[in-house]
């Protein structure tokens, strides 16, 4: 992507320069506020989870006196309805340690989630988030001094603030008018502006959203920005539509939305269908509609009209970037030479593949809805071009490039459903519960030794159960993992705020110093003896449980 210079400066009145100082002198206040009460925050996280190590090591010393036999849970999950698209959460019986906070906790201990489970059984993607959510910081709710605040807050969280929805009619090449859903949920705005993507696709329903939106609060409080959790979209396909099509769909849409965001109140973002071009569209409108043109209420934009630099690739880079460290940290190893399975085909799938190679892995796999392609002795440059070139420009489907790349493509298959392709890492960034219970259990009988989220949810509760039981998998969440793109949202938020233009070679150290925090972040959370996994989840909920004390909000 070619450097934006910023335009040639102009001269201005008296007037003008004291406004701009005086706007310069609140944006500083802003900030010395906010890196105010982040401090006090992290120092509140710091000492719960001190008090929670002290906790569980009590707990320990308890059970080893009383008795050395592990006890047996079973772990037990409702709802009693299920989507087509989507695996139903079941019960399994788990060995439980007790010298370890990963133990499974039994249905008992999370009976304060029943009423949502009976309101919610029609949303099980939803109800999977907060189920797995919980299961991870199930210690705090057992803090003898604050573990009925954290059940209230944690309850808090599970209901959005606000959800809107709205029909979307727009015109077909052929004159005939269409009509489609359109939602936008407003989670969590303890931390910040409702922040997340728009996603479009005919699987999108409130449900779907709801379980993004829940995911986003934690991990938009791991970047450390002050942004709060959102989500939005539709059920649009824009899979065989031509552009203008396109084009009129996200200029209805906007005309839907725009009067529910704004640069202080929501800033949504592109996710699954909804790239560049799309947010072109929908900010084009916005400006018609409103005449701000200087607005920072999408993300993701061209940086001809304030997008920030590298926010394509920050998802998939940010991914490998945390994948990195755990690697280096917890297997003393590197990615040169490693073989790195990627799914998905979107800007994470690309970006991710390319710093993956960057690195010196080796990348033996990328896949669409309709089928895979391996690369045995791994992607070469030549393939990952065309690929991007198949994706962002001609817009077609991999199976177009089974005759030009040097890989094989296999129709209807995923890289977790093949069983003779030898994994080393997985980087699964297509969509969520992609890897079940077998895929899992496939992958660890194959050796494979860390798997890494980029997309959001993409391993079922199942199949999390598998990864749990080995403890020398390194198994970082999306929250975490794929926390690089919202990361640099917020920088374009920032970006925007203060009318300045900022280089690649910035955000891409910008990014890199985030992932290497949140990684330090997820290990400080998990104490001594938990999990990345769990150091992921207790820091973002803590940082946004302390937020809603101090704001009054749950007490």
């Amino acid at each position: 992507m070619k450097t934006m210079m910023p335009p040639p400066r102009r001269r201005r009145n008296n007037n003008m320069i004291i406004i701009h100082k005086t706007v310069l002198i609140i944006f500083i206040c802003i900030a010395m506020q906010i890196q105010t009460i982040h401090g006090r925050i992290g120092n509140q996280i710091s000492n719960t989870i001190a008090s929670m190590t002290a906790v569980t090591a009590a707990a320990t010393a308890t059970a080893t006196a009383t008795t050395t036999t592990t006890a047996t849970t079973k772990a037990t999950m409702t709802p009693n309805t299920q989507q087509t698209t989507t695996k139903t959460m079941t019960s399994s019986s788990t060995q439980t340690n007790p010298q370890s906070c990963t133990n499974p906790t039994t249905t008992k201990e999370l009976d304060f989630l029943d009423d949502l489970r009976t309101k919610y059984s029609h949303q099980p993607v939803f109800l999977q988030a907060v189920e797995e959510m919980a299961l991870s910081i199930t210690p705090l709710f057992h803090d003898p001094t604050q573990g009925e605040f954290y059940r209230r807050a944690f309850l808090y969280l599970t209901e959005p603030e606000r959800m809107i929805s709205f029909h979307v009619p727009w015109m077909d090449d052929e004159g005939v008018q269409n009509v489609n859903r359109g939602w936008r949920v407003e989670f969590s705005s303890a931390l910040g502006p409702y922040k997340g993507g728009l996603r479009f696709h005919p699987s999108v329903n409130d449900g779907i959203l709801k379980f993004l939106g829940f995911e986003q609060i934690f991990k938009n409080a791991l970047t450390g920005l002050p942004m709060g959790g959102g989500k939005g979209g539709s059920d649009f396909d824009p899979k065989g539509k031509s552009e203008a099509e396109i084009r009129r769909f996200c200029e209805s849409f906007m005309t839907q939305l725009n009067r529910y965001i704004g640069a202080s109140t929501d800033v949504p973002a592109g996710d699954i269908g909804v790239g560049g071009r799309e947010i072109g569209f929908m900010t084009g409108q916005y400006k018609r509609l409103s005449n701000l043109h200087g607005e920072g209420i999408l993300t993701g934009k061209s940086p001809l009209f304030g997008g920030i630099e590298l926010r394509p690739e920050a998802t998939g880079y940010g991914t490998v970037y945390i994948a990195q460290h755990a690697i280096e940290d917890k297997l003393e190893r590197s990615l040169e030479g490693s073989r790195c399975a990627v799914s998905g085909s979107g800007n994470v799938a690309q970006y991710a593949s390319m710093m993956l190679m960057d690195l010196g892995a080796k990348v033996v796999s990328i896949s669409d809805s309709d089928g895979c392609i391996v690369f045995e002795d791994g992607m070469t440059d030549d393939d990952l071009n065309q690929f991007i070139e198949a994706k962002q420009i001609k817009r077609a489907r991999l199976s177009t490039l089974s005759n030009t790349s040097t890989g094989k493509y296999i129709p209807n298959a995923s890289p977790w459903t093949l069983p003779d392709l030898q994994i080393d890492f997985a980087f699964p960034s297509a969509t969520q519960n992609e890897i079940d219970e077998d895929g899992a259990k496939m992958l660890m009988k194959k050796g494979t030794m860390g798997v890494f989220e980029g997309a959001n949810l993409p391993v079922t509760l199942e199949g999390q159960r598998v990864l749990r039981e080995h403890s020398s998998v390194v198994y970082i969440p999306g929250k975490a993992a794929n926390a690089g793109g919202v990361g640099v949202s917020g920088l374009e938020m920032s970006q925007n705020a203060s009318r300045t233009y900022w280089k690649r070679e910035k955000v891409d150290i910008l990014l890199k110093e985030m992932m290497a925090e949140i990684y330090q972040q997820m290990k400080e959370g998990a104490g001594e003896d938990g999990t990345l996994e769990q150091g992921c989840n207790r820091a973002g909920f803590l940082k946004v449980a302390h937020a809603l004390k101090e704001l009054g909000w749950v007490y």
